[in-house]
């Protein structure tokens, strides 16, 4: 089994409008709700892959109710610390004139110590059962800036495999526990290394510094131009599908769910970053976060380019 982490879930809204304007009154032509946060939108792939996933975290009043309720009617597992508050609702407003997408994103509810004491619980239970657990986005409110290092630890005792996708100092610290998987983007890596942006020919290096931190996986996203990885010590280069993109809204987390799907099944680590830029791809041509056609993702297996460095 698989178990996704998301500590501040949301309810994903997206609001499509003829035509965006500030200060004016906007009708609504169409409208997406589904249940998200970078670990929800994780299971929910891994779930299309199919694969067996339970989603955890926190969630928190009739918005928690119904990330939860989704989550199931989609075959996923759930086991949820429940806390006060209203799981927040990110808003994604998209103007079909010219394709902009404006977000608005809440905070979420506060958490505290004793919470944080039963999600800790919960982890351990959980990753007792599993082979990869999945920790993915940012920390809600009230949280400390080491709480994934801690969960990091939880996992490794349990001999599960951590995987992280997170950012900011979360990932900071997360990284000095040494997860066995993390996938920052180049503007992370670049922060990562103290510096602003990194020029092309500087991603292999930098990866390879990153997993020379004692990182068995490092997979740096590149959006459009693929990805660069080390895993076990030996370096890759991703060329994903060519495709006009629909939505890029949930790319890095089903490439994580890629790579963790294929990592429970004893891929190869060629096979696994296949299947993970397939899935992204895949997710780039559907108007919902962590959502692929499967038929789509097979024909997107068979035209990823893995090189190696």
């Amino acid at each position: 089994m698989i178990t996704t982490v998301t500590l501040n879930a949301a309810i994903d809204k997206t609001y499509y409008v003829k035509q965006f304007g500030l200060g004016d009154v906007q009708r609504v032509t169409r409208q997406i709700a589904e249940p998200g946060g970078k670990g929800n939108n994780v299971a929910k792939v891994i779930r299309l892959l199919g694969g067996d996933v339970t989603a955890s975290g926190f969630a928190a009043g009739s918005s928690g109710s119904f990330i939860e309720g989704s989550l199931m009617e989609r075959g996923i597992q759930t086991s949820f610390v429940r806390v006060p508050g209203e799981s927040r609702v990110c808003l994604n407003i998209i103007d079909e004139s010219n394709g902009t997408s404006t977000e608005l994103l809440e905070q979420g509810p506060d958490i505290n110590a004793a919470q944080i004491i039963e999600i800790k619980e919960t982890l351990h239970r959980l990753a007792l059962q599993s082979s990869v657990v999945v920790l993915s986005g940012s920390l809600p409110p009230g949280a400390p800036a080491q709480l994934y290092a801690e969960l990091i630890g939880i996992i490794q005792s349990t001999n599960a495999r951590a995987f992280l996708d997170t950012s900011g100092a979360a990932l900071s610290s997360g990284l000095q526990a040494k997860p066995h998987f993390v996938k920052p983007n180049e503007q992370e890596l670049a922060q990562w290394l103290g510096r602003d942006r990194l020029d092309e020919a500087e991603w292999p290096a930098a990866a390879e510094k990153l997993a020379s931190e004692g990182i068995a996986q490092v997979c740096v996203t590149l959006g459009s131009r693929g990805a660069i990885a080390f895993i076990d010590g030996e370096g890759y280069q991703i060329i994903p599908p060519k495709i006009q993109a629909v939505n890029t809204v949930g790319c890095g987390d089903s490439f994580v769910a890629g790579m963790a799907f294929a990592e429970e099944r004893g891929a190869d680590p060629a096979e696994k970053l296949r299947i993970a830029s397939a899935a992204a791809a895949a997710n780039a041509m559907s108007d919902k976060a962590g959502h692929i056609d499967y038929q789509l993702f097979q024909e997107y297996v068979k035209q990823v380019k893995v090189i190696a460095l």
